[in-house]
């Protein structure tokens, strides 16, 4: 057992969650005026203790007491009831009335969906508790079967669902958190304006309402994936589709809880009474008039005019400042110097006053320096830098081959060289030493020039389409696939000899070679004497 200050000891956990762990614990004595229900020693309480990165935050603290008038007064018979907030060194924890039963994601698990009736009449009393919450400007933001709790489920008595973990949301809001949280709540049940960081009214509690409805008709969320990211992006961009097994009065409800637009859906309180016309509608024991009134019920889904908005997401707050506004990037300390230290972010500078930021101004051109004039640094040499030719080298040698069609007449390859004219030798003129005398000399008349006949060009006439070759049969594999150099030369000359050898065996035997020699032997003993000879005579010549 675990103390919790002076009033209240943990026995055993029920339950473990994303912000906390929940406790059956025992109050010791009874508790101060700073509760909400001061107890009797020896009560059976429930107590929620947050996580410990939560308690260690300053922000977390300082808006757990500032929001602790707000939790201790909401009162309802559907929410879970908070009796007292303990803050004591590095432990935060809620005292909430302890609730003998399943959470409804549990009873899910186990029962199945709920009928259209159960299903409207359940989630009309959670409705009742979101209307009661949103008077008082607290917004759950974190609505989902889980935090659902059903006392009566035994069989006893009637079902009396029962709403908690209020405030959390509120509480885990904070900068402390939301560094390594993109949004506060659970994926399957975001409203897409808290999933995009929109501003958020009370509407994102109705979304909430209009999946669990959804789930208790089905059994499962509308919206599902493999990551949370595809779960969010189908809540921001598809619609749900409609059951065959929902009826259609109660599917308007859950079509108008659903919009992606929060000011389209209907508020809290009369989406409980449009529900509890719709189950009245849709039983067994309904009038023709109930009936007709819950084909009606769009008329009754009339959006809230002045919904609760939820501090920290919108611009309100005191002279229009956000309670909760994000974390502002600070700029480093100038007076010092770190090379590894991350990169400054210097506040934009505005216009004039009234004319938002001044636009971005372009620099003047560079007026060129008259020769002589003094130059305060080094000279920019002319021409492109290294790198820049460095680049553009490679650039040069990265760009692939560009493949054009060329003509025959102009493909060089293809062209027949032509042989060009040689000149006309010139007519000589006859020298003459003296002409004789009362000669008159006369001018040849010029000879004419031979027309030539213009180059004729060769162009070739285009190949004839090429015939398909057949396919190629596969080449059979030897059953030995290891290869001998001279191998096959082998085998030829050992078949030779083979075949020489039968076909004189052949003669031999068949043929009256025998006779004509005038011996009887045999072919091989005939052989064998032949051998035996040049045995000899081999013998006689080495001696």
């Amino acid at each position: 057992m675990r103390p919790v200050g002076s009033k209240y000891l943990l026995e055993e956990p029920l339950g473990r969650g994303a912000t906390g762990t929940v406790w059956r614990a025992r109050q010791r004595e009874t508790a101060g005026a700073e509760a909400a229900v001061a107890g009797e020693p020896g009560e059976t309480v429930a107590i929620k203790v947050l996580k410990e990165e939560l308690a260690s935050d300053a922000d977390v603290v300082m808006r757990f007491l500032r929001e602790r008038s707000v939790l201790l007064r909401l009162t309802h018979p559907n929410i879970v009831r908070t009796r007292d907030l303990v803050v004591e060194g590095d432990l935060l924890a809620l005292v909430m009335d302890l609730v003998d039963g399943p959470d409804l994601h549990r009873y899910l698990r186990d029962n199945g969906p709920f009928s259209p009736v159960a299903a409207a009449l359940l989630t009309a009393q959670i409705a009742d508790a979101l209307a009661a919450s949103h008077a008082d400007g607290v917004v759950h933001r974190d609505l989902k079967p889980a935090n659902v709790l059903l006392a009566g489920s035994d069989g006893d008595g009637a079902m009396h669902p029962m709403l908690t973990d209020f405030g959390i949301a509120r509480l885990a809001d904070s900068p402390g958190l939301t560094r390594t949280h993109e949004f506060v709540g659970t994926p399957a049940y975001v409203a897409p304006e808290s999933a995009e960081g929109r501003p958020q009214t009370s509407a994102v509690d109705v979304y909430g309402a209009g999946i669990l409805l959804y789930e208790l008709l089905t059994g499962r969320p509308p919206f599902a994936g493999a990551t949370a990211l595809e779960v969010l992006h189908k809540h921001l961009s598809e619609d749900p589709q409609r059951p065959p097994s929902v009826p259609e009065p109660l599917w308007t409800i859950v079509e108008r809880c659903l919009r992606k637009r929060p000011e389209e859906r209907p508020g809290a309180e009369n989406l409980a009474r449009g529900l509890r016309t719709v189950a009245a509608g849709i039983g067994a024991q309904a009038t023709p008039q109930q009936a007709e009134a819950a084909l009606g019920v769009a008329a009754l889904l009339v959006p809230d005019p002045d919904p609760a908005t939820v501090p920290g997401t919108g611009t309100g707050g005191p002279q229009g400042t956000d309670a909760a506004a994000p974390t502002q990037v600070l700029p480093t300390n100038a007076s010092s110097y770190d090379p590894g230290a991350p990169t400054s972010v210097l506040p934009s500078t505005g216009g004039p006053a009234g004319q938002g930021p001044a636009p971005t101004r372009a620099m003047p051109p560079v007026p060129p320096m008259p020769a002589g004039a003094p130059t305060a640094g080094p000279v920019a040499p002319e021409g492109p830098h290294p790198w820049e030719s460095q680049m553009r080298a490679a650039r040069d040698r990265n760009e692939q081959t560009q493949v054009q069609y060329l003509a025959p007449q102009d493909d060089p390859l293809r062209r027949r060289p032509q042989r060009r004219p040689a000149p006309a030798p010139a007519p000589q003129q006859p020298r003459y030493d003296a002409p004789p005398a009362g000669y008159t000399a006369q001018r040849p008349p010029a000879p004419q020039r031979r027309q030539e006949p213009p180059p004729q060009r060769y162009e070739p006439a285009p190949p004839p389409a090429r015939e398909p070759r057949p396919p190629r049969e596969p080449r059979r594999r030897s059953a030995n696939p290891m290869r001998i150099p001279g191998l096959g030369c082998l085998k030829g000359c050992l078949f030779t000899v083979l075949l020489l050898f039968v076909a004189a065996w052949l003669v031999w035997e068949f043929t009256p070679l025998q006779e004509w020699i005038g011996t009887t032997k045999g072919f091989f003993q005939q052989i064998g004497d032949v051998i035996t000879s040049v045995k000899d005579f081999v013998q006689k010549l080495g001696r």
